[in-house]
């Protein structure tokens, strides 16, 4: 297996060390097209859908015809229900709808990859060992980006459910938490800065790997 190799830091922004990765997951090449189809399908699953008004034939009332259709020196009406009568129905009324679109597990996994290479050949991956806070205070999380100079937006990717970790994340506008499992293309390429404690990374690293025929969905 040919490999990578990243930095590594500790909490106060030091080197620690050198980690391995496999190169076929970690130095994938920019497939901007599969990139581009994980983030519109995400955003597109994320929509509700759920709006919905009435049109004329929904609207309760308006069953009589409000006036006679000659002599009376008004238009002709048909019901007080109709479009440009207040409360009556929508014309084009929007209707719930499901925007849900689909996409291969693989290739989001190839695009993910693609774009976590990416980050990496532009140094906006931070490693960081035995990543943890004691007191899972607000401070104690402002003083580590500061220690990294993080100003733009980040997400730490955790190796478990670290509560005082989130909780010290929790009340910083611009930074995130998500457990690695959970890890996608999106919240990737959403973020300027990625940030994995390093028992994370090698959780991804075992958790996957490219086959051959991964490697041909992705051409």
């Amino acid at each position: 297996m040919e490999t990578i190799q990243i930095k590594t830091y500790n909490m106060n922004g030091k080197e620690a060390g050198v980690m391995e990765l496999d190169k076929e997951l970690f130095d994938a090449d920019f497939k901007e097209d599969l990139i581009h189809q994980a983030v519109v399908t995400r955003l597109a699953n994320e929509r509700q859908g759920t709006k919905s008004t009435l049109t004329r034939s929904e609207v309760r009332g308006g069953g009589k015809k409000p006036w006679r259709q000659k002599g009376t020196g008004n238009a002709r009406q048909g019901s007080i229900r109709a479009p440009q009568w207040t409360k009556g129905g929508v014309v084009f009324a929007p209707k719930s709808r499901d925007f849900s679109k689909k996409m291969n597990t693989i290739a989001k996994r190839i695009a993910m990859f693609s774009a976590l290479s990416q980050k990496i050949r532009d140094d906006e991956v931070i490693v960081v060992e035995n990543l943890a806070v004691e007191n899972g205070k607000t401070k104690e999380m402002v003083a580590f980006l500061k220690a990294f100079n993080i100003e733009s937006s980040a997400i730490i990717f955790m190796a478990d459910g670290d509560e005082k970790l989130r909780r010290a994340a929790g009340n910083i506008k611009k930074l995130s938490t998500l457990p690695v499992e959970l890890i996608n293309c999106y919240d990737v390429v959403k973020n300027v800065k990625v940030i994995f404690a390093k028992e994370a990374l090698e959780k991804l690293q075992e958790a996957y790997n490219y086959t051959e025929e991964d490697q041909e969905v992705a051409e």
